[in-house]
């Protein structure tokens, strides 16, 4: 959802061409040059959504939470998250932000690829890595192979040194612009 010039707001969605946001495992059908539609498995990087970076992008239009989320809906990078993350949003914004629970949902439609659950027993290998309500977030990014895990709660995760990483919204989008700054380079 974006405000138009006359400040109503405007679904984007509709009048773009890009692919509907896919659950795990499902490949994008992407047309070519000739119009021949094509299979393609993504290879985009994949960016596993803490419920309060769901909360944040969806409350606020300004601020990497939401920054993130528009990336991932425009297709240039594919964020992800669990029933258990959505659950965990859905439950806060209820209790806090009830007005934000349908722009919430919106987002979710359009922008987020829902991973299935880790097993129990990846859960019970990562129980020293995170706090405990957080283990299953965890778990959920490993075994769906997440590059970054991002979260504003970096105090209920151990530093990791392999991925996913796990980043503050703000600090990816600012690696993000790197990358794409070494680029033109």
């Amino acid at each position: 959802m974006k405000l138009n010039g006359c400040g109503k707001q405007q679904d984007l969605r509709s009048k773009t061409s890009y692919p509907r946001a896919l659950r795990a495992g499902q490949n994008a059908e992407i047309p070519n040059r000739a119009g021949e539609v094509e299979v393609q498995a993504s290879r985009q990087l994949r960016i596993f959504c803490d419920a309060d970076v769901l909360i944040a992008g969806s409350a606020s239009t300004t601020g990497a939470s939401h920054i993130l989320l528009q990336l991932a809906e425009l297709t240039l990078v594919t964020c992800q998250t669990s029933e258990y993350a959505i659950a965990e949003a859905e439950r806060n914004l209820l209790a806090k932000l009830p007005a934000a629970l349908a722009p919430f949902r919106l987002i979710v439609h359009a922008a987020i690829t829902i991973v299935p659950p880790p097993s129990p027993a990846l859960v019970e290998s990562l129980a020293n890595q995170a706090h405990a309500k957080d283990v299953p977030i965890l778990g959920a990014a490993v075994a769906n192979e997440s590059h970054f895990l991002v979260t504003f709660n970096l105090r209920h995760f151990r530093p990791r040194k392999s991925a996913p990483l796990i980043q503050r919204p703000g600090e990816l989008i600012a690696q993000v612009r790197r990358s794409l700054i070494h680029l033109l380079n």
